[in-house]
């Protein structure tokens, strides 16, 4: 019984990982663009954020990165130190979502996903920029904290 539950947490650690480092690659590709795109003039703004379509089948890679990841933390729950760094890579994914509900999507759908220019583009533009930005910091944290669970979960 000890062995099935040692092989599911290393799958659990694995299919995190595999996810969380998923996520973590358009997270970023938005953050490294930032600096070239958030003071391009409107034309060329709008034509460089049609790059992004069908970025939005990424998600699949999020909800596995938070579903890998919930589920890793409740099997962790009786081991103090990987418990804690793994929820804390679970509420960081979280954490990207709440940020892309709260900020991403509105702006997306303020400009049809930067289709339609409304006249408070250039604010919208920062939100969807800093939004995106804000996510890959905590994509990174998730990752990390993912890599040090696995690392105090192996030493024990």
């Amino acid at each position: 019984m000890h062995n099935v539950v040692g092989m599911a947490v290393k799958i659990g650690y694995f299919l995190s990982l595999l996810f969380a480092g998923l996520a973590m690659a358009p997270a970023f590709a938005h953050l490294f663009e930032l600096l070239n795109k958030i003071d391009l003039p409107r034309d060329q703004y709008f034509t460089v954020q049609q790059i992004y379509r069908g970025w939005a089948l990424l998600g699949i890679v999020v909800i596995g990165a938070l579903l890998s990841t919930l589920i890793l933390t409740v099997m962790l729950r009786h081991r103090r130190w990987p418990f804690i760094l793994s929820l804390v890579a679970f509420l960081c994914i979280a954490g990207t979502q709440l940020i892309f509900w709260t900020y991403t999507q509105p702006a997306n759908l303020a400009t049809d996903n930067w289709m339609r220019i409304p006249e408070n583009w250039e604010t919208l533009r920062r939100q969807w920029e800093y939004s995106h930005a804000t996510s890959a910091v905590l994509n990174f944290v998730a990752f990390v904290a993912l890599l040090l669970s696995l690392l105090v979960e192996d030493s024990s």
